[in-house]
């Protein structure tokens, strides 16, 4: 199924598909990239076989603001702050201590994660709506 971005009910739909751990294709401003649950290790497992990419590969994690940081992270350097705050939302992915128990999968069972707020309105949108604190998600092929 193809739903429109722009419309509330669409981005509506597919909040509620992550939510129940369907994955889904997702716009960002640099590629169409593979979307589920990041806090959920069976909706992750799903863009792993779809992919074909190796389990301890890491995704990055996708966040509807700065404020979701503190959901995956367990600190946040001052360095890191300052470019969060010239470059978010947009494509700056941030590596950073993952925070213990946290989005183990998406992470490839790796201590750090990576972490960006996408600025294409779609992605933005749905982060925005989802219950969950983020989704996970491939670039490229």
């Amino acid at each position: 199924m193809i739903l429109d971005g722009t419309l509330p009910a669409s981005i509506a739909a597919a909040a509620r598909a992550v939510r129940s751990g369907a994955l889904l294709g997702l716009p960002t401003e640099t590629v169409y990239g593979l979307a589920a649950d990041a806090s959920s290790d069976a909706a992750v497992a799903q863009i792993f076989a779809a992919k074909g990419r190796p389990s301890d590969h890491p995704l990055i994690v996708h966040v509807a603001d700065a404020a979701g940081i503190g959901h995956f992270a367990s600190t946040v350097p001052d360095f890191a702050q300052k470019l969060v705050d010239a470059f978010w939302p947009g494509p700056l992915t941030l590596i950073l201590q993952r925070l213990p128990g946290v989005a183990t999968a998406a992470t490839g069972g790796q201590d750090s994660v990576g972490l960006r707020c996408p600025a294409h309105p779609v992605a933005h949108a749905l982060l925005a709506a989802c219950a969950a604190p983020g989704d996970a998600a491939t670039h490229g092929g």
